[in-house]
């Protein structure tokens, strides 16, 4: 026994570290995958003296990048973009950060400045101390844009979406508690209503033996002795009914008596309810009459709540009502059909009238079966045991309340109106984060566009009509419309001694004239396809 403790200790985890070891083992993938560019780039020959340092600083940078993730993902995202001006392999790991902290970051504000610092920062850096021209930096904010801030955007999104599912479960936990309270109200309106009449028919028995012994007391053939025990006995059952007054009555609600007439029977019941101008047919068998009153007063209520409900939900439909005894059980079976001319106009029922049917008859010891029938109408059935409920069937009232609710989800409840507004609020954002991300990006482009094309066109337009006006063989200085400077060359279409144009294409400004010249002269002129 004592090695086997000895185990168990040994065994023994914090509730955390199974957590803490998922995070490791994902956050070491995710420094394998960003990692895995720069390293293989860097252990591709050619090799130089300082590639194994260099790739260890570019590996450990990347390290401290996938540490930071975690409770500062923009600095992540921050170093990755500087290791980009060292290794242009480091754009890779740049979408990956930037939906990182899209998804991480509570707030939008810090990651807003970010990207501006970084757009402001690249902007000054290629074309005022690199010298790069309007291309690069169109391609480097290209770059910046879908590789940064469209999965920033993504992140983002998915991070309102899981807030909105987290808004959704609460919303339904309010809701299930405001149920289950809703219930739990109606089962001990009926306890105390069940607990006022059992106050009602024991302080009649009370009273009545009491009344009894205070007969036996003056009586005049009793002696002293017998007539000191009635009297005793007289005041014990008086003391006894003040105490289930107390200790009862308090259960009563406002309205006090029990609602069922003393002494009234089902078949009294439905006699009411044919004078009230319904069609009962009653089928109750005689070996009913003799119940046990909990019994006796749970059927009377079953067929009591049926009537009133046929009454309000199906006016004009007939109803019947059974009662029939098979050893030690009754079965009570109240059916009425489909209301003839549609039910008449109502507020939808909220059910309290069966939560509170299936509170007595759980009482007494038995099962409530009630719904809608295929073919039209509605059945209520209960089996009610013949023999008393045993007294733990009956149970307190404190009972009732469960000690799991709080025991669930710690701390105060949410209502279910905070709860509603909390859902409505993680849908609004929803939505927006979604507008922003298909939005962004097109703006983001569009207006790239309209900062790289007058940078990049002006001066360079050359058009149709004047490009076909120029003779092949003419000075250079004879050229009427030649725009004052040119486009940068591209390796691509690049040819010695030649000179290109664009038409204004937008958004890129491609080279589409090609003009080349000897000596001064015009040797060839061709459109670029």
């Amino acid at each position: 026994m004592g090695s086997l403790t000895a185990v168990r200790i040994l065994d023994y985890r914090p509730p955390g570290w199974l957590h803490r070891r998922r995070r490791l083992l994902l956050d070491v993938l995710l420094w394998a995958v960003v990692a895995a560019p720069v390293g293989y780039a860097e252990v591709s020959p050619p090799y130089s003296r300082y590639t194994v340092p260099l790739l260890v600083g570019k590996l450990l940078l990347l390290g401290v990048a996938v540490v930071a993730t975690r409770r500062q993902p923009l600095v992540a995202l921050v170093l990755a973009v500087l290791g980009s001006l060292v290794d242009g392999n480091f754009v890779f790991a740049i979408p990956v950060f930037s939906y990182l902290a899209g998804r991480r970051s509570a707030t939008v504000g810090p990651a807003v400045m970010v990207f501006v610092l970084i757009t402001a920062g690249g902007t000054a850096l290629n074309l005022g101390f690199l010298g790069a021209g309007a291309a690069t930096w169109f391609l480097l904010a290209s770059v910046l844009l879908f590789a940064a801030v469209f999965p920033w955007l993504v992140g983002r999104y998915r991070r309102q979406q899981q807030e909105l599912t987290d808004a959704g479960r609460r919303h339904v936990d309010a809701l299930t508690r405001e149920q289950r309270g809703a219930a739990e109200r109606i089962r001990l309106r009926e306890r105390a209503r069940i607990a006022g009449e059992m106050h009602d028919s024991l302080g009649h028995d009370l009273s009545l033996i009491a009344l009894r012994a205070a007969a036996l007391e003056v009586a005049a053939d009793l002696d002293d002795r017998h007539r000191a025990a009635a009297g005793e006995l007289r005041a014990s059952v008086s003391a006894a009914t003040e105490r289930l007054h107390e200790i009862i009555g308090v259960l009563r609600e406002e309205a006090g008596a029990s609602l069922r007439p003393s002494g009234e029977t089902v078949a009294d019941l439905v006699d009411g309810a044919r004078e009230a101008g319904m069609v009962v047919r009653l089928d109750a068998a005689p070996a009913v009459a003799d119940l046990p009153a909990m019994t006796c007063h749970a059927a009377h209520r079953i067929v009591r709540e049926a009537l009133t409900n046929a009454a309000r939900y199906a006016p004009g439909a007939p109803v019947d009502v059974r009662l029939t005894r098979d050893g030690d059980r009754v079965e009570v079976t109240v059916v009425n059909d489909a209301p003839p001319a549609g039910p008449l106009p109502a507020p939808p029922s909220q059910g309290s009238g069966l939560l509170a049917l299936a509170e007595r008859v759980r009482l007494a010891g038995g099962t409530l079966d009630a719904g809608r029938r295929a073919e039209g109408g509605f059945t209520v059935r209960a089996v009610l045991p013949t023999t008393a409920a045993p007294p733990e069937a009956i149970g307190s009232v404190a009972e009732v309340a469960p000690t799991s609710w709080s025991d669930e989800r710690p701390g105060p409840a949410e209502r279910p109106v905070d709860a509603e507004r909390r859902l409505h609020d993680a849908r609004r954002r929803v939505r927006r984060s979604l507008l922003v991300a298909l939005v962004a990006p097109v703006c983001f482009a569009l207006v790239l566009s309209f900062v790289y094309y007058p940078v990049a066109t002006a001066g360079t337009v050359l058009d149709r009509a004047t490009f076909d006006q120029m003779r092949v063989g003419a000075a250079r200085s004879e050229l009427v419309g030649l725009p004052r400077r040119q486009l940068e060359r591209s390796a691509a279409v690049d040819r010695a001694g030649c000179e290109y144009y664009t038409d204004g294409n937008f958004p890129l400004a491609a080279p589409t004239w090609r003009l080349c010249f000897t000596d001064g002269r015009l040797v060839s002129k061709e459109w670029i396809a």
